[in-house]
């Protein structure tokens, strides 16, 4: 790749004699943003890309690289539609908790020469995401097959208050075809059958159509291979390989429970004495199976992690094909041996198999707990001060997906429940462990309650303090007590950013304790927590009663509002972009843990950064600036790392409002730990970073150098000016994460950026030479 470069004149394209071109590349952050208002200019033309993501420029400068010019040319990669698209986004809430999980991968703690634990690491939080997609399938199952084939429709006053249930019905005076027990369990199986076939669609069409960009590939450098960063590998933003094998392990695993849940009734009521022997036979082979094809999954999600030394292209074609149609086999052969004819069957209580919702919540606890003792082990190996919660971040957020997955499944169930039953008292409604969780949850929120209560009011003793900072940074100002502590109070509020590490812990600690009660109780008593203090003293006994309709209200509430909120979405364009805001952040990170996650933008917008980079450099021999603000400021850094090192040292970094390290360096230390953002430093040609101490999202990226920070300019006054001034003559507006061009510094710092970048391809830089805070090179050690 560096061939072409070498062979290039040093005055500009072709040799000409005119001075090469120089180009900012605009990167939006959050939200999106128009090409029009990122580029100043109505008239703006695509000059590559499609309808999903592309690259901008003014109209009149379009062909700016056959014409002289002395200022630098302006694009802007626009890739909001990546997250905020269309309308059938919003119904990626569904997919909440997979899209946690999968946060959970990458939040490991550094750690250099732990190859084994790494891998461990990784293992453990694939195998949380398997039993994430056990628990939706059957908390589909609890809905379909439990609560309406066996208990509503085996129940004559149910059937009769929903008639729709009434060709299920046994009671009926001529019972139909359909109202054998295994034959309503078998036709309710479409149900789940059909949510697990849609998650298969939904993960294999987004993969085609977000993450199925190859990366720009080229010679292998030695310095590549060494990288300390992760994200600088070939291989790194394209894992097609694991996508395909998750996707087929957990597409076979939601088939089998589905086949679990319609065979297991009609096998134990075979193994009665005196049962139908060739049914009970073939009940136990069928079992049999079903633990083959178990076993058969978590060996296929334990078999291979990712990838990243080079693109992942190549398929497991029969494992992938194969593992989800024998589910699919296995599954038709169980619903044809449960629609057996069996005299004497009846439905009665919940269907057998709910103890799997405990057994499911043990295992979530214990793979929870052994990854929080490997991401220890992990930070102990490099300790980062910086680190969300000493590096147990992950396992934090692991629990949270797990909790988010429970409470999903226990609305969805009591919801529907009490839809069928009303008051009536009827059926025996969902398991007990699900009425426990939702017993638990006023309890959970009053401690978040409390902790808010607290930060609240350290944010109020912060204002107190920055009043005097303001009043101090605005001195020739006349003071206005009302102004200051509007300046003021938007610092302090910017600094609970920094407190969510704290809200993590506190909020996964207490589920993860109220959550082993629950399950304890529940295993203990089999009751509902108003069932199980019955005899209990009074206050005991209303409190249980209290706790169980409170949370069975507040679960209800919860569930209407996300399906509102996602209705509202598909509807509403601006509702839709907040959703996508969600999914900005979220999202950025490849299908690692869970294939049913939402997609990974990242895998698209970094190629195309990184193609355009590199091919318009190496075509015009120009200097290039890629400007990111906020979640853009991530995108330029990863495809910064995805070029070549010659192609890096062509390129200079600007970010703003960047998350850079106060969000992913503290969240995701392995990939943007001081170490990592050392070493961008360290390859690009210069680098500058803006922040505000009023903005709550972007801060410094804290890489400095013997000589003092290089990267960080010293915090951008905001407002811009304290009262009415000539230059603003109406009061200036607080701006905390956005409009940071208003800013003059943002143009001083463009100009030192494209005046340092040279025309020719640049010579390696000295080993400790760096960037001077006035945008002058010097060298380590030297002020």
């Amino acid at each position: 790749m560096e061939r072409a470069a070498k062979d290039r004149p040093a005055d500009g394209a072709g040799g000409t004699g005119r001075p090469a071109p120089a180009l900012e590349l605009l990167v939006h952050g959050v939200g999106g943003a128009t090409p029009e208002r990122m580029l100043d200019d109505p008239r703006t033309e695509r000059v590559t890309g499609d309808d999903t993501a592309a690259v901008f420029r003014r109209a009149d400068d379009v062909d700016a690289e056959t014409r002289p010019g002395d200022h630098p040319v302006r694009e802007a990669y626009v890739w909001c539609n990546l997250t905020s698209g269309d309308g059938t986004r919003a119904l990626w809430l569904v997919l909440l908790p997979f899209m946690v999980v999968n946060l959970a991968h990458w939040m490991r703690p550094s750690a250099h020469g732990r190859t084994r634990a790494v891998r461990l690491y990784g293992l453990l939080v694939r195998l949380t995401g398997l039993t994430l997609t056990v628990l939706l399938v059957a908390a589909a199952c609890e809905v379909a097959l439990d609560l309406v084939a066996w208990q509503c429709a085996g129940t004559h006053a149910c059937t009769r208050r929903h008639t729709w249930l009434g060709f299920l019905s046994p009671a009926a005076p001529h019972p139909g075809w359909w109202s054998l027990p295994g034959r309503r369990l078998a036709l309710a199986a479409v149900v789940p059958a059909a949510l697990t076939g849609l998650l298969w669609y939904l993960s294999h069409r987004t993969w085609r159509a977000y993450e199925s960009q190859l990366p720009l590939t080229g010679p292998v450098e030695p310095d590549e291979v060494t990288s300390p960063n992760a994200l600088g590998r070939p291989g790194f933003w394209f894992g097609r390989r694991l996508v395909a094998r998750l996707r087929a392990a957990h597409t076979a695993a939601g088939l089998l429970t589905v086949a679990a849940a319609v065979g297991i009734s009609a096998a134990r009521f075979d193994r009665r004495p005196g049962g139908p022997v060739p049914l009970d036979v073939l009940g136990r082979l069928l079992e049999a199976a079903l633990v083959a094809g178990g076993i058969a999954v978590v060996w296929v999600v334990c078999r291979r992690g990712r990838s990243e030394r080079r693109p992942d292209r190549e398929l497991d074609a029969g494992l992938v094909r194969g593992l989800p149609l024998g589910a699919l086999a296995l599954l038709v052969l169980t619903t044809v041996y449960a629609g057996w004819d069996r005299p004497g069957w009846q439905s009665s209580g919940r269907l057998p198999g709910n103890a799997a919702f405990g057994g499911l919540a043990l295992v979530q606890g214990l793979l929870v707990i052994a990854l929080a003792v490997v991401a220890h082990l992990l930070h102990r190996t490099g300790p980062d001060t910086r680190a969300a919660m000493r590096g147990l971040g992950g396992p934090a957020v692991a629990m949270l997906a797990c909790a988010l997955g429970g409470v999903m499944s226990g609305g969805v169930a009591q919801r529907v429940a009490d839809w069928l039953d009303g008051t009536r008292a009827v059926l025996d409604g969902p398991p007990a462990l699900l009425t426990w969780q939702a017993s638990v949850i006023p309890a959970v929120l009053l401690v978040l309650l409390a902790l808010c209560g607290r930060l609240a009011r350290q944010a109020w003793r912060l204002r107190r303090a920055e009043m005097a900072t303001v009043e101090r940074a605005y001195p020739d100002e006349p003071k206005d007590a009302a102004r200051t502590r509007r300046i003021a109070t938007a610092r302090a509020m910017a600094t609970l950013t920094d407190r969510a590490p704290l809200v993590v812990a506190v909020t996964s600690v207490t589920t993860l304790l109220l959550g082993a009660a629950a399950l304890v109780g529940a295993l203990a008593t089999g009751k509902t927590p108003s069932g199980a203090a019955a005899g209990a003293p009074p206050f005991v006994h209303g409190a249980a009663q209290t706790g169980q309709a409170l949370g069975s209200w507040l679960i209800g509430v919860g569930f209407l509002l996300f399906v509102t909120w996602g209705r509202r979405a598909y509807k509403d364009p601006s509702a839709r972009r907040t959703i996508g805001i969600l999914w900005d952040v979220g999202t950025f990170w490849p299908r690692a843990a869970h294939p049913f996650a939402p997609p990974c933008y990242a895998e698209r917008a970094v190629p195309d950064l990184t193609w355009r980079m590199a091919t318009w450099t190496r075509a015009t021999g120009g200097r290039l600036v890629i400007s990111g603000h906020s979640q853009g400021s991530v995108l330029a850094a990863a495809a910064a790392w995805q070029l070549s090192a010659a192609d890096r040292r062509r390129v200079a970094l600007l970010t703003y409002g960047s998350p850079l390290e106060r969000l992913y360096g503290r969240w995701f230390p392995a990939h943007f730990g001081p170490a990592a953002l050392a070493s961008l430093h360290d390859e690009v040609d210069c680098w500058r970073n803006l922040y505000r101490a009023t903005d709550p999202i972007g801060g410094p990226v804290r890489v400095t150098g013997e000589g003092g920070p290089d990267v960080d300019r010293e915090a951008l006054l905001d407002p811009l000016a304290y009262g009415r001034t000539e230059r603003h003559p109406l009061p200036a507006p607080i701006l905390g994460h956005s409009d940071y061009q208003a800013d003059p510094a943002f143009a001083e710092e463009r100009r030192a950026l494209l005046g340092r970048l040279q025309p020719g391809v640049p010579t390696p830089r000295p080993a400790g030479e760096r960037m001077s805070g006035t945008g002058e090179r010097s060298a380590a050690g030297e002020v």
